[in-house]
């Protein structure tokens, strides 16, 4: 009786300390807080439902398939947010959802947005809209998805114009209740009274909550990433040079143009045809133009036997005139814009008709991809939220996801061709991470372009600092180099009729920074495949750093005296600088700016150009002059190049690797190779070269590089550079 009691009795300890391992870890597959019950959807990934959510949302208009496999590699985190603390209400057809924020908490994403990083103490209407000048939630792609500073992420998967209140409001039942002052005789009182809280509404009756765990904001943004199914891979030539034509250019205007290019030296891997293309736009009927394209088979192949691809633009607002207008009406909503019909491509029948189409009269003559424009909308001429549509979706859901809808059709078709496609388009939202498309607009400040630049790896979407024309020289030079470290490098010439050479004075200068896009291919593309993989965002802000560390240099003073004044100002919203890949960094200069402040992190951080230290921890001064844009290197940092080219490398054709190592440290790099145009790498035709430093018994460097497979492999004779030595 007693052994039995024994028995019993140690299998009680056992269960309890289970129990509470299992409370401390919080990695269950199923757990309730109040009424939502969370259930884990991967290491670190926990999904609930809120009411009764709508039938179709953004991750279901994106078509994802998360990585699971990727995902099942990360570690196993904490439920990172106090269960006690996170609420949802449902009240006149509405949900009020809750979530919790902390002292000192940072709030990064919520999408494209232009002036700012840090999202807290601000209140966005996240709306799918063209870019009106305000960060306040209508833009390109307002994902709404935010990465917490603490080691979080929260995404509400609605197809809805939801409202987000990131630390603006004060609940009467707080348990962190703001000091109340007295306005008459209190100088610390303040109309805005701290918040403890994200409060959002979803005008629905319900929707998906998912959580994404850190512990580092990187390691959120990886996980949202591969959720979505991993980033984007593009072609080899999709990371080279492009060129948007004029709009009314005829083929024999185009075919000339790509011939100046040749004769000027300067890099070219695809060019973009703007409306005139075809017979008629605005709205469209997406067939050649007979007058300006008279063959257009033979043009494309004209332009492949130089190494140059084709996209097409297009709005997807259908011209009466259009052979695919007949077909198509059907299926379209009760409004046209400019005339158009606008097709409901949530159903499969109109996907269908146009994918058909456009595979016989464009694909299968080897136009490489397209730019989707005009998606995004105003609300005085698209379609409006009383618009009704066959599936039974409303104007509102049709405007959330339509860019989404549009991208992965065509990615789709390209994929059943086992052709990879590089395009652009204007409107996106949440699950995007995996869709070959980058997005622009016709805003046109060139800071606000590298704040939109730094945002978008918060939110897995893609964004390019397009360069359209320019006062001045500088002025052109500044913002062709920036566009050479965005995800694509592209002149939109499609109403200035702008030349990269329209500015002889600098045009060296810009002919040497394409150049060297060209060159850092093997990086580039590396980072892109870990984008892939990994789901870590080619390009990210400071904040996505984990030695970045502005409180230390806050308090040790470690910046220029003539900066002390306005310090705070600098560090308040790190905008303006950014990660490209995992060793460099990069910090633009503007039209008007002889030198500017630069933040590095924990380091040490070496000169691209010279190798040269530069600092770390601390804020410096750079004035690089005007032919350089200040590039940094971290310490131990492997860069691979590739010689200076006109066009990226064509399948089979194997390149000299110069390999360049900064610092004072070892240090090594994953070099990433596949054949650069289709995808045969998601059956495992890819490889992986360790590039590694060392140093050898009597103190010097040496080079090692080691392949960990034979799979494809396209460069030889590689030549070690040491820069610092």
């Amino acid at each position: 009786m007693f052994q039995r009691y024994l028995f019993h009795l140690l299998s009680l300890c056992f269960l309890l300390v289970f129990v509470t391992d299992a409370l401390r870890c919080q990695d269950w597959s199923e757990f309730d807080t109040g009424h939502l019950r969370w259930t884990r959807q991967a290491p670190g990934i926990w999904r609930t439902v809120a009411g009764s959510p709508d039938d179709i949302d953004l991750l279901d208009a994106a078509g994802i398939e998360p990585n699971y496999q990727a995902l099942a590699q990360m570690d196993s985190v904490e439920f990172p947010l106090d269960t006690a603390r996170i609420g949802a209400l449902q009240y006149d057809n509405n949900l009020n959802l809750r979530f919790p924020l902390t002292e000192g908490e940072q709030i990064y994403g919520l999408g494209l947005q232009f002036k700012s990083i840090n999202r807290r103490e601000k209140i966005y209407r996240l709306h799918v809209d063209h870019y009106g000048g305000q960060d306040n939630g209508r833009t390109h792609a307002p994902v709404p998805f935010y990465v917490s500073s603490k080691g979080y992420g929260v995404l509400i998967n609605t197809a809805r114009y939801i409202t987000i209140y990131v630390g603006t409001t004060v609940r009467a039942d707080t348990p962190n209740p703001p000091p109340v002052r007295d306005r008459n005789t209190d100088p610390d009182w303040t109309a805005r009274p701290r918040s403890d809280v994200i409060e959002v509404l979803v005008p629905a009756e319900g929707t998906e909550i998912l959580i994404f765990g850190g512990p580092s904001p990187l390691k959120v943004v990886q996980r949202y990433n591969l959720y979505n199914g991993g980033g984007c891979l593009p072609p080899k030539w999709g990371l080279g040079f492009t060129y948007r034509t004029h709009r009314l250019y005829t083929a024999e205007d185009v075919l000339q143009e790509v011939e100046t290019f040749r004769e000027k030296a300067f890099p070219l891997d695809f060019v973009g045809l703007e409306p005139g293309w075809m017979s008629a736009s605005y709205p469209c009927t997406y067939q050649w133009d007979e007058h300006r394209f008279p063959h257009p088979e033979q043009f494309v192949k004209s332009l492949l036997t130089q190494h140059v691809r084709t996209n097409l633009w297009m709005n997807p607002y259908v011209s009466p005139e259009a052979s695919l207008y007949t077909q198509l009406k059907p299926y379209a909503g009760s409004h046209t814009v400019w005339n158009g019909i606008v097709p409901d491509y949530s159903l499969g029948e109109p996907r269908t008709m146009f994918l058909d189409s456009y595979e016989k009269h464009q694909l299968d003559i080897g136009v490489a991809g397209v730019k989707i424009d005009e998606c995004d909308g105003y609300d005085r001429w698209l379609w409006p939220d009383v618009a009704t549509f066959p599936s039974g979706l409303t104007g509102e859901q049709v405007r959330q996801t339509y860019g989404l809808l549009l991208q992965r059709m065509i990615t789709n078709l390209y994929m059943h061709h086992n052709r990879r496609t590089y395009g652009l388009v204007r409107a996106s939202n949440a699950g995007a991470s995996s869709l070959p498309f980058v997005l622009y607009n016709d805003y046109y400040s060139h800071a606000d372009f590298i704040t939109a630049l730094c945002n978008s790896g918060f939110s897995g979407i893609l964004w390019t600092p397009e360069v359209r024309s320019s006062e001045t020289g500088e002025e052109w030079l500044r913002r062709m180099q920036s566009v050479c470290f965005s995800p694509m490098a592209m002149i939109n010439a499609w109403s200035s009729g702008t030349k990269p050479w329209s500015f002889p004075e600098v045009y060296p200068a810009v002919q040497h920074v394409a150049e060297l896009r060209m060159r850092l291919l093997p990086y580039i593309y590396s980072a892109f495949a870990r984008y892939h993989f990994e789901g870590i965002p080619p390009i990210r802000a400071m904040a996505l750093l984990e030695n970045f560390d502005l409180e230390s240099i806050r308090t040790q003073q470690r910046f220029p005296k003539n900066l002390q004044s306005s310090f705070d100002d600098v560090l308040e919203d790190v905008k303006d600088q950014y990660m490209f890949g995992d060793d460099l960094l990069i910090a633009p200069m503007f039209a008007g700016q002889e030198t500017r402040p630069v933040i590095l992190p924990g380091g040490p951080w070496y000169d691209f150009y010279t190798g040269e230290y530069a600092g770390e921890n601390e804020v410096i001064e750079v004035s690089p002059g005007l032919e350089r844009i200040p590039l940094f290197v971290r310490d131990g940092g492997i860069i691979p190049l590739i010689p200076a080219r006109l066009h990226m490398p064509e399948t089979g054709e194997v390149l000299p690797l110069e390999i360049r190592h900064y610092g004072t440290s070892e240090g090594e790099f994953l070099l990433y190779d596949d054949d650069g145009e289709t995808y045969d790498y998601q059956d495992g035709e890819y490889s992986w070269t360790r590039l590694q430093v060392s140093r050898t018994p009597d103190g010097q460097f040496r080079g090692e590089v080691n392949r960990l497979d034979d799979r494809i492999f396209q460069y030889r004779d590689p030549r070690w550079v040491f820069m610092t030595e």
